[in-house]
């Protein structure tokens, strides 16, 4: 009886042995999962083509709207441009025990003092170039002389054919004529526009006292409120570096125009072209749009030395000069001083000046590569938007419930 007993515990023991494997093997569960999977894939799915249409529909509208409000927007975009290049001069103030208010007033008067030199350099002497140039059309006439000849014969050819397009075409009914009626003079030009620009550059110097004189307040709250001391430090790295990249390529390029303004105006002085302070500050200012504003500064020589000399020649050397001088900076100058730090892209730079001068004419040119400084910053900082990977990457939108589950289904036994 002892020895049946034990046999048949045996028996019990070598029958749960050979039933255990077969255990991890559920074909019930199977359809449950599989169920499942495809269900999350296609919820996942669709939040990702909402996302992507979203982010669609704001890349296309924001620019209609920064343009249409440029009223509003442009003064606060120059407003804060120019306080966050002022930072570190308004942190030097308060290093040396100067009150924040105190420090951010100097530094607005700073601006003040630039802008009015500014207009004093440039637009004075200019105004006194617009009131010559009625009297000075003649001499320039004289000295395109052999140019205009050259194109006389096609003129008159082209006057021909209007001439016979215009007699051969028989309208009853003429389209009426819209007089668009015009500032008489240059009074009335200022006098029309002047109130709505003083309003903005006023709006535009108390969003930067503002802006300085509560810097220190803010920038200590956006650090500390972070939920993390990781955090923390990630907002006081990016701030310092965008502030620090910002100002540091401002006021190198500024150092830059400077000196080309000083050197333009000397070059134009030692040639005997009247107003050489207006031409050098006019070389200075348009340096800042890369690209487009040395181009338009060479335009503006030869034609202000067609109108001042009588010899071609003569005429174009400011313009020759300056682009000899634009070359050597443009080469050598800018790219040992900003450096590889701050060298970016040249199709980066032309899409923001296009998208920037777009939205915001002159002004918008000169904020592209400030913006595009600042948005390279921060998105250095919390990361570039992968694109491509979310649209095409399978890790994205594939099934990555299947991949992420590989693993564990190779631990199953294969039937």
């Amino acid at each position: 009886m002892a020895s049946t007993h034990s046999v048949s515990d045996d028996d019990r023991q070598k029958g749960d042995a050979i039933t255990q494997p077969e255990r991890p093997v559920q074909p019930a569960q199977e359809p449950a999962h599989a169920d499942d999977r495809p269900e999350a894939w296609r919820r996942d799915r669709l939040l990702s083509s909402l996302n992507l249409l979203l982010a669609t529909g704001l890349f296309f509208t924001i620019p209609f709207a920064l343009k249409g409000g440029a009223a509003f927007f442009l003064p606060v975009t120059v407003a804060f441009t120019v306080a966050v290049t002022l930072v570190p001069l308004l942190e030097w103030l308060e290093r040396r025990g100067v009150p924040s208010p105190l420090a951010a007033f100097m530094c607005v008067t700073t601006v003040v003092l630039i802008v009015n030199a500014a207009i004093a350099a440039i637009i004075f002497p200019a105004m006194t170039w617009l009131t010559l140039l009625p009297h000075r059309i003649g001499k320039l006439r004289e000295t395109l002389a052999p140019a205009l000849d050259a194109y006389a014969s096609l003129q008159r050819f082209a006057d021909q054919l209007m001439g016979i397009l215009s007699q051969q075409s028989n309208i009853p009914n003429a389209p009426p004529r819209v007089m668009i009626t015009t500032p008489n003079s240059l009074v009335d030009l200022v006098a029309t526009s002047a109130p709505g620009a003083i309003l903005q550059m006023l709006f535009g110097l108390l969003l930067i006292y503002f802006f300085l004189s509560t810097w220190t307040r803010m920038r200590t709250h956006t650090i500390l409120g972070r939920h993390s001391y990781a955090g923390s430090i990630r907002m006081a790295h990016t701030i310092r570096d965008m502030v620090n990249s910002t100002a540091a390529y401002i006021g190198t390029i500024t150092i830059i125009n400077l000196s080309i303004g000083g050197i333009v105006a000397l070059v134009v002085w030692l040639l005997g072209m009247p107003s050489p302070l207006m031409w050098g500050g006019v070389a200075a200012l348009f340096n800042y749009v890369p690209y487009v504003g040395p181009t338009a500064t060479t335009a503006l020589l030869a034609f202000g030395g067609l109108l001042a000399f009588d010899e071609l020649f003569q005429a174009l050397l400011p313009a020759g000069a300056f682009l000899l001088i634009h070359a050597t900076e443009a080469n050598v100058v800018t790219p040992m001083l900003v450096g590889r730090k701050l060298t970016i892209n040249p199709l980066l730079i032309l899409l923001a000046l296009s998208f920037w001068g777009w939205v915001w004419g002159t002004v918008g040119a000169l904020l592209s590569v400030p913006l595009l400084i600042m948005a390279r910053v921060i998105l250095e900082s919390a990361g570039k938007p992968d694109i491509a990977g979310f649209l095409f990457e399978e890790g994205i939108l594939a099934d990555h419930h299947e991949n992420h589950e590989t693993p564990l289904d190779t631990s199953r036994p294969s039937p």
